[in-house]
């Protein structure tokens, strides 16, 4: 199976690139390869299951087929009804993500399909670059320091990912941010106000289960890896102990490429459970101390080549 692939980071709020993007018909409007598109039969584009009509720079066509679109989540999914190139059984999904420190949005753009064995890997190059990689740099280009809508609706839909949600572009490529992050013990070596931090039992730091203790200023913590995915470049963990209000502590990391660009995203969610007025401290405090100041400080020492 073939699989396309590019992402790019647009300097414009998460809103003002879904309010491009969301209109099915609309691809003419922002991708140059794309002269002419339109809703098959003149109906409205955010009907799932309507069917664009393209027309390609030099007179190719293809139509599309919207599968799937979520407003809460900034992303859709499409097939191929009549594609515009030899292959088979193409679906293709378009996903937004809120870049929280700087207010910028991280564009991904995944196609899987079927190709001939002749033609192995020449439709994979194609359409990451001639499609997905060139839409995403004229939009970036075209929507620079756009203002969200006025009258765009709240973030997230009213259906937030998580209590925190945090994201940061870290100039260092995935691989390289991965290969220091993967290290469930060695987060002591890139926060401030870690320390202390080993694996109790003196397990690997990669074993799924594992528990890291440590010091987080004063205070004594303990955590406990639940996944750890190379291919996705992400893990997730559970808090064991800790001296603060709240209760069934979860958390996840996961690092996006940057196609183009020897850079990398970085998303980190939490959730837990906690009274109301302890979350007015207790949000703000992971969001800004835990997790956006160990971005910052990893982003600086790779950058100084500190680490790798």
């Amino acid at each position: 199976m073939g699989r396309a692939y590019a992402t790019a980071i647009i300097e414009a709020p998460v809103e003002a690139v879904w309010a491009t993007i969301r209109d099915f018909s609309s691809l003419a409007a922002w991708h140059p390869a794309v002269s002419h598109s339109e809703i098959e039969g003149g109906g409205d584009p955010d009907v799932v299951g309507c069917i664009r009509v393209l027309t390609l720079d030099g007179g190719a066509s293809a139509r599309e087929r919207l599968l799937m679109l979520d407003d809460s989540r900034y992303t859709f999914s499409y097939n191929f009804e009549t594609p515009a190139f030899p292959i088979e059984n193409y679906i293709a999904t378009v996903e937004l993500i809120p870049v929280t420190n700087g207010d910028h949005t991280l564009a991904i753009w995944t196609g899987t399909f079927d190709e001939r064995p002749e033609d192995k890997g020449v439709y994979e190059a194609l359409i990451s670059n001639a499609v997905f990689a060139t839409g995403w740099a004229a939009l970036a280009e075209r929507l620079k320091g756009a203002l969200a809508p006025a009258d765009a609706d709240p973030r997230w839909q009213g259906l937030r990912p998580a209590k925190v949600f945090c994201s940061s572009v870290i100039a260092a490529s995935a691989d390289r941010v991965w290969a220091v992050m993967r290290d469930f013990a060695g987060m002591s070596d890139w926060h401030p106000d870690i320390s202390d931090m080993a694996m109790i039992g003196g397990v690997r730091s990669d074993k799924v289960s594992g528990v890291r203790g440590f010091r987080f200023g004063e205070g004594v913590l303990e955590e406990q890896l639940t996944q750890l995915s190379d291919p996705d470049r992400s893990f997730r963990y559970k808090i064991n102990r800790s001296g603060l209000s709240w209760l069934n502590y979860h958390s996840g990391v996961r690092l996006y490429e940057v196609t183009g660009q020897d850079w990398c995203c970085g998303v980190w969610t939490a959730d837990w459970v906690a009274a109301p007025q302890d979350d007015l401290r207790l949000i703000p405090f992971v969001h800004n101390e835990v997790f956006q100041r160990a971005f910052d400080t990893l982003a600086a020492k790779l950058s100084d080549n500190a680490l790798v």
